[in-house]
């Protein structure tokens, strides 16, 4: 049935079409998210990349309940504050059997449950007949999965796919599976909790007479598997209560926030819950992810600044990121990936695409913050904490690091960290602003690389003082000497180099011929943050940062409006982003 419908010249939308809230609902656990929409359901138009995804791959690409061939009416529909379930309330319009009126509006409920778990999401189904008549009921599931890997959702269109493979019945489970170009067979395996009718195909059918003030229960789980491994799939019940477990146990290691200001205790308490649906167990420890849908995965800068932020409130997280990027820093030059020996993790990706050297970003390491910035979290962790064991654990890794700034970073030897794009597919900018057109001049033409970020300078300034902390602790004297000596000359240089009087601030970066972009920025912010400007420019950045021309009365913008590529709908030329403003 069409969801729009004609009269004439006029258009009206079907009652059944609830369109008074399309917001998408979305649930991550581990490296597994799903977004739907306010039904519970994954439309077979692709609205928004809704999808149930695993590690990269979209395993559902549609997933549609309907009541004897209708769509169901939204009573309500959310996810409850620990971000652990999807909840929705539903009911039928009238539905009508030979023109004859079988279910009268109302009279059945609906209710809808889904969380995600170890790959897998459980749904739970109740209906419950609150008329006074028994209903004839044929509930019907249609499931789609297109495999798209996530950066086909994004719009990378690709030449060549895989294979779709025919669904499969056996018995209560429905198999859809797709042969990928990179010789991997990916499976999306339903399972039903009571007996599907017979037939074949991607959709599943129950029947049933639903009596007066009768419930009937369904469970459906469809399991994420990659490869020949088949995985075991627990009952709803028994994932509800684990991951009831796993939210207890994270509210008990973190530390507690009690406000008299109601509003900001509810900010903080929410806060708190999407940071936890964000993190991720690794083999490395405790990681957060940077973003559902488009960024579910380990970021190095990402991971690095929440964990920095957070540190105060949970020191753990901050131990999985360091953990997790020393083992994956860099051994060898790769172009390709941007990677020099020492330098750490820009992201990395699982999926087809990334397998196949399609996207570059399999282990990818176009940051030039992220190697300076791991050093700064090693110092503030054990600032914290005291965990000396683990800063010996990875001392080799810092002083890596430490290498890649002097050998790698500062590639012209002029003492200040730069960066150019080695990778053809790689970043063109590769500082937190990091899109294409972020880093201009005052005339708004881009700068050439290699390019001298300002903030960067800062945070390897601060690398080196923590560096040089963490070596006397160690016993290394005198490496501690010349850390902290390297230190206070790039302070030096950087106030002489990076300082424009013109506009009383600090450069937005220095291009390849060593020419300021006079820009007024929240980068100089960061060399507040870092301590790497002078007392006397300090306050004149601030005076700068607070002003009418950057500050919005919401926060800093990421430039001011005065500058030429000023527009605070862009990502990075005028927007507001929390963590600048941390």
């Amino acid at each position: 049935m069409p969801e729009l419908i004609q009269v004439e010249d006029n258009w009206s939308v079907r009652a059944t079409s609830a369109r008074g809230d399309d917001r998408a609902r979305v649930l991550k656990q581990g490296e597994t998210f799903g977004i739907f929409d306010r039904s519970g359901d994954i439309r077979l138009i692709d609205l928004g990349g809704e999808g149930l995804y695993h590690q990269g791959t979209r395993f559902l690409s549609g997933m549609e309940l309907k009541i004897n061939g209708a769509c169901s009416l939204v009573l309500n529909s959310a996810v409850r504050k620990d971000n652990s379930l999807l909840m929705v309330d539903l009911t039928t319009p009238d539905l009508y059997e030979t023109a004859k009126l079988s279910i009268l509006k109302d009279t059945l409920h609906i209710f809808r449950a889904k969380l995600l778990w170890e790959g897998a999401q459980y749904e739970h189904i109740r209906l419950v007949n609150y008329g006074d008549h028994a209903m004839s009921l044929r509930i019907s599931v249609l499931f789609e999965a297109d495999y798209a890997d996530i950066f086909e959702v994004r719009g990378i269109r690709r030449a060549v796919r895989g294979n779709c493979l025919p669904a499969r019945r056996l018995g209560r489970e429905l198999v859809l599976a797709y042969r990928g170009l990179d010789h991997v067979s990916r499976h999306t395996r339903i399972i039903a909790s009571v007996d599907p009718d017979p037939g074949a195909g991607p959709r599943l059918y129950f029947s049933l007479v639903l009596g007066p003030r009768d419930e009937h229960e369904l469970c459906l789980t469809a399991v994420c598997e990659i490869g020949e491994r088949i995985q075991s799939a627990p009952s709803y019940e028994r994932m509800l209560d684990r991951w009831t477990a796993a939210v207890t146990a994270n509210t008990e290691a973190i530390a507690e926030v009690l406000t008299s200001n109601e509003p900001l205790n509810h900010w903080l308490n929410r806060s708190s819950a999407d940071l936890h649906m964000l993190t991720t167990e690794t083999r490395y420890g405790l990681y957060p992810h940077a973003g559902v849908p488009w960024f579910c995965t380990e970021f190095g800068r990402d991971g690095i600044i929440t964990a920095l932020q957070y540190l105060w409130m949970q020191s753990e997280l901050a131990r999985g990121v360091l953990n997790f990027l020393a083992a994956e820093q860099a051994d060898t030059e790769a172009p390709a990936q941007d990677a020099e020996p020492g330098k750490i993790l820009h992201e990395t990706r699982r999926g087809e695409m990334a397998a196949l050297d399609e996207i570059p970003f399999r282990r990818y390491y176009g940051s030039v913050d992220a190697t300076p910035l791991f050093i700064v979290l090693a110092g503030a962790y054990f600032d914290l904490t005291g965990d000396r064991s683990f800063i010996e654990s990875i001392w080799a890794n810092i002083e890596r690091a430490l290498d890649w700034i002097d050998r790698y970073g500062d590639m012209d030897r002029d003492g200040f960290v730069e960066y150019t794009r080695e990778s053809v597919n790689g970043l063109v900018h590769q500082g937190w602003k990091d899109s294409a057109d972020a880093v201009f001049h005052a005339n708004g033409q881009p700068a050439r690389p290699p390019i001298a970020l300002c903030e960067v300078q800062g945070y390897v300034f601060a690398a080196k003082q923590a560096a040089a902390k963490l070596a006397a602790l160690l016993g290394e004297h005198r490496r501690a000497e010349v850390l902290s000596d390297q230190a206070e000359q790039l302070k030096t240089r950087f106030n002489e180099a990076f300082w424009c009087a013109d506009i009383r601030d600090f450069a937005l970066a220095l291009d390849g011929e060593k020419r300021p972009c006079r820009v007024p920025a929240s980068n100089a912010g960061h060399a507040l943050f870092t301590g790497i400007a002078s007392t006397e420019h300090a306050q004149s950045v601030a005076e700068i940062l607070l002003g009418e021309d950057s500050f919005s009365g919401w926060g800093v913008r990421t430039i001011a409006q005065s500058a030429a590529r000023f527009n605070p709908m862009s990502y990075h030329n005028g927007s507001v982003w929390p963590h600048d403003n941390g």
